[in-house]
Order: structure tokens, then sequence, then C-alpha cells
């Protein structure tokens, strides 16, 4: 499914730095012939990995400039609320689902019983 491969392609992701050096605009013509050229090829850099190992980054392939801020710890200046205290469902292996929630630090299980009168 179209999911799955765009699970596939953002933990595939690669790390870049774009070089500094050689970046020119595309130049803008009046020609249509030239305009479907300039959009192809509208770039004149090319995404150098992060990691010097690493292979570069193919036409499909997903790519970031700096990783994410960390999520699960509260950060007030970037208004990350953190996860201590969310409800998570213990049952799920999903975003929802305890282990990934609560990043690995473990949970407290809480019970309660509700009682409430009928209308």
């Amino acid at each position: 499914s179209v999911g799955d491969a765009l699970i596939d392609r953002y933990d595939g992701a690669t790390r870049v730095i774009v070089p500094n050096t050689g970046i020119e605009a595309p130049i803008q013509r009046n020609d249509a012939a030239t305009q479907r050229v300039a959009r192809r090829d509208r770039y004149s850099f090319e995404l150098k990995p992060h990691n010097p190992t690493h292979n570069s980054p193919g036409k499909k392939d997903l790519v970031y400039l700096e990783p994410s801020p960390g999520f699960c710890e509260k950060n007030t200046r970037l208004s990350i609320l953190g996860t201590h205290g969310r409800t998570c469902n213990e049952a799920s292996d999903r975003v929802d689902g305890c282990d990934l929630m609560c990043c690995g630090r473990g949970f407290r299980t809480q019970t309660m019983f509700v009682v409430e009168r009928c209308n």
C-alpha cells in the first residue's frame, strides 16, 4: 500500500548537507520547451549525505537537513509537551501503544472502577 511504501522511505531517509557553492537560481525563459527542461533540472547542485560512507540519495528518497527534536521529554522552548502523564493503549504496538509513547521508560498501569447511575 501507499502507506507502507511511505513508512519504508521515511525509515530510510538520509540526512544531507547542501553545498554552499554552485547554487544558481533557474533561468526563466518564455519558450515552453526550455521551461520543461528548467523545471526538470531546476537545481544545479547535488545533495551530499551527512555521513560520507552513505550513498547520495536518489530522486525518490526522502531527505532531511536536521534531525527532529526529541518528543519524549518536555521542551518549553520548542512547545513540546513530552509524553509524561499521557494515556496509552497497553495492547497496541502502534504509535498509541505504551512502549512507543513512553519512549521505552516503562509505564504505570492504573485500573479504575466507575459507578454511574442510569437515567
